[in-house]
């Protein structure tokens, strides 16, 4: 299955057919009408909400939604939380409302980044009935009529005397395609590195939407910006202002604070602990490159890589891959490899 997966993933985004081999060019004329079936659908859905015969919900607080146009690997949860931490230092209590898809990896990490503080984390499918079980319990306040998106009105002298436990602003995690819910602030996240593959709808490509959707976006952020040639950004760019040229467009980098024991998350490591070391990076994730790139640039001898299908659900057979591979390298270099895995993966307690 992680084989076909990987297949699929490669015929998304790469646009060359001579490279690849029979499984994929097999898989194309499956994915191309499954594609086909996907736009039909996708389009009779929005249909539906413009012409009014699917309702839309409106929540009594500000809503800003962090989504993105392809597959994973776009930073939509890191940025969802670093949003609704600005906020609460602006003394607006903040709930984030995640889905939790696939074992809830992403609801865990922020429920772990934000335990103890002002930041709630509401999780489910329907984020209408999640938001009001917290309203229920939380009360809200409506800065709508405050000039809430100004920055003059995001003072942080602010939040001494304007905190509380009332919900002040919801942050949509992974919100782009949740058209039932309306929202004061659309942001789109581009993956720099993979940012649209083939241009072509799932499963053939990796779009969600066509790309003319970036027209409904109020702010654009390029994701994994510091790795990627500026040409590249430059494309990524000229690509957003030709559907909509006054939107504004914000780059982001992915940067590692220290490493922490995979059984003791209070142990914090610094990131020379593996300088000048033979290091396994083992992922689950949408964009593992990212995560190779950003160790390979902390400073190792040599990086190696495990990379799985995002939100993957690891098996004993793995584990034997994984210490055979380690076996290899420490022969090979002389000295025990570390292993490095995604904050993501550590959350798969099964296998540790």
């Amino acid at each position: 299955m992680e084989k076909l997966k990987q297949a699929v993933k490669e015929i998304a985004y790469y646009r060359h057919q001579a490279k690849f081999s029979k499984l994929h060019l097999s898989l194309i004329p499956f994915l191309s009408l499954s594609s086909s079936l996907y736009g039909a659908l996708l389009y009779t859905r929005q249909s539906l909400y413009r012409s009014g015969f699917f309702s839309k919900n409106r929540l009594p607080v500000p809503v800003i939604s962090v989504g993105n146009l392809t597959w994973g690997g776009n930073g939509k949860t890191p940025m969802a939380e670093f949003i609704a931490k600005r906020l609460a230092d602006y003394g607006i209590s903040p709930l984030i409302l995640t889905r939790g898809y696939a074992g809830g990896d992403e609801a865990k990490m922020l429920k772990r980044h934000l335990l103890g503080g002002p930041v709630k984390v509401g999780v489910g499918a329907n984020r209408v009935a999640t938001a009001n079980l917290f309203f229920e319990k939380y009360g809200y306040v409506d800065y709508r009529g405050s000039k809430f998106f100004e920055r003059t009105y995001l003072d942080p002298k602010m939040g001494s005397h304007v905190g509380s436990q009332k919900i002040g602003a919801a942050v949509l995690d992974d919100g782009m395609q949740h058209w039932s819910l309306c929202r004061d602030l659309e942001i789109v996240m581009i993956n720099g590195l993979m940012p649209w593959g083939n241009c072509k709808l799932l499963p053939l490509g990796p779009l969600r939407e066509p790309l003319i959707a970036i027209k409904r976006a109020n702010i654009a952020v390029v994701h994994h910006a510091d790795l990627v040639l500026e040409q590249k950004l430059k494309d990524i760019k000229l690509v957003v202002q030709e559907i909509k040229e006054s939107l504004p467009i914000f780059y982001t980098r992915m940067t590692p604070s220290y490493f922490f024991e995979l059984r003791n998350i209070s142990t914090k490591m610094h990131l020379g602990a593996v300088l000048d070391a033979v290091v396994l990076c083992v992922s689950a994730i949408g964009s593992p490159d990212a995560f190779v790139r950003a160790m390979e640039k902390i400073g190792p001898l040599f990086v190696d890589r495990f990379d799985f299908s995002d939100h993957y659900s690891f098996q004993l057979k793995d584990i034997h891959m994984m210490r055979e591979r380690l076996r290899q390298l420490e022969d090979k270099f002389g000295y025990k490899p570390i292993v490095i895995v995604t904050e993501k993966v550590s959350n798969r307690e099964s296998w540790l």
